[in-house]
Parts: C-alpha cells; structure tokens; sequence
C-alpha cells in the first residue's frame, strides 16, 4: 500500500497541472494578437504602454497564471492577468484613437466576443 501512495503523491501534481483547452488558448492568443495589431496603449498603475511593452507584461503574466493552472479559460485571462495590477489592484485601463479611455476588462471582453463571433465551425 506504501509504494501506491508514493506512486499517487508523484503522479497526482501530473494530472492536476492540466494545460487551457485549445479552444482556451486560440482565444487568449487571439486577445494578445489583437493588442499587438491595434494601435492602442495599455495603462498599468498610472503610466501608458505601447502595444508591444503590454504584451510583454500579459504574457509574463499568462505564463505565471499557467505555472499555477489558473488561466483555464479567455475569461481568466482577462479576470485574473488582463484586467488589473495583481501588486497594486488598480484596473488598467486601454486608450485607442478616436475613442474614450476604458477599462481594459471591457476592451478585452469586446475582442473576446468578436473573436467568439467570428469562429468558423469545425475550426
């Protein structure tokens, strides 16, 4: 029974340390790709980002959440890396030409659905 719990106890982080669906992570790297072909700035705590330095920031951020499997879904991503400072807490916000400063919850949450709307079946 011994050799069964070791067995257990070293198999176990395997199985628990699932990667994000594919579907999940089409869908994030979709996200990322859309900051990186637009030509918005990404705020984090106060100061404005070129597209490329943010997602920089966000995939430092996915690859920690992913380490830890808690990135399953494109909603955790934007929930848990893509929405606020985990230091400071303070919501960053997306600024794009012509439009009004917003949340960048919101701003990703918009590509997310266009993303959603624009997948062809059985891809």
């Amino acid at each position: 029974m011994h050799g069964f719990a070791v067995l257990l106890a070293v198999l176990l982080p395997a199985v628990a340390q699932a990667a994000p669906s594919a579907t999940a992570q089409r869908e994030i790297r979709g996200l990322m790709d859309a900051l990186s072909a637009s030509s918005c700035e990404f705020q984090r705590n106060g100061t404005w980002h070129g597209r490329d330095e943010a997602r920089k920031h966000l995939q430092r951020k996915y690859d920690y959440l992913l380490k830890r499997d808690l990135a399953d879904t494109a909603e955790q991503f934007i929930e848990r890396a893509a929405s606020k400072s985990s230091i400071s807490g303070r919501a960053y916000q997306v600024r794009c030409p012509g439009q009004p400063v917003q949340p960048a919850a919101v701003w990703f949450k918009t590509r997310l659905d266009a993303l959603r709307g624009s997948a062809v079946p059985g891809r």
